[in-house]
């Protein structure tokens, strides 16, 4: 069986309105991003994808983890399996949709908007990440608060 691995830059960009996400005719939505060209990293796949599927201009990019997606079947006889760099993603415009995207628009848990599985997968540990982070800086303040106590 062979299998193509497939380079991903994915794209978070989170609004007031909520996690935008990408829909081509079957409207089910995705996170946008697309695989990286020969001599592109995933991060800078990340945004120009961004750019193309929705015309937003990124301005600022942060890393955020891995993601590998799961085993899939091709139109034609081989497999493929998505290595995903998760990117969160500051960017300029109202997005639009542009080249094979129907669709854009704003996700949030509950919202019934359709996204497939591995957006799922990939929202749920952004969301678990947000968790920590304000958690870690929780306990950050504590420790502080609690050193500038002791120092009295």
């Amino acid at each position: 069986m062979r299998i193509k691995k497939r380079r991903r830059g994915t794209a978070i960009v989170e609004t007031q309105e909520g996690m935008l996400v990408a829909a081509g005719k079957g409207r089910v939505f995705l996170l946008p991003g697309g695989e990286a060209n020969k001599h592109e990293t995933r991060m800078q796949a990340a945004m120009r994808e961004l750019g193309e599927e929705t015309g937003l201009q990124p301005y600022n990019v942060k890393y955020l983890f891995h993601h590998t997606g799961g085993l899939h079947r091709s139109h034609g006889h081989w497999f493929f399996r998505d290595y995903h760099t998760v990117c969160l993603i500051k960017a300029k415009g109202t997005p639009r949709p542009h080249h094979e995207i129907e669709y854009v628009e704003y996700y949030r848990p509950g919202s019934g908007v359709r996204i497939s599985g591995t957006t799922r997968e990939i929202i749920e540990r952004y969301y678990a990440y947000k968790k920590r982070g304000r958690a870690r800086q929780r306990l950050s303040s504590v420790v502080n608060r609690i050193s500038e106590w002791l120092t009295f």
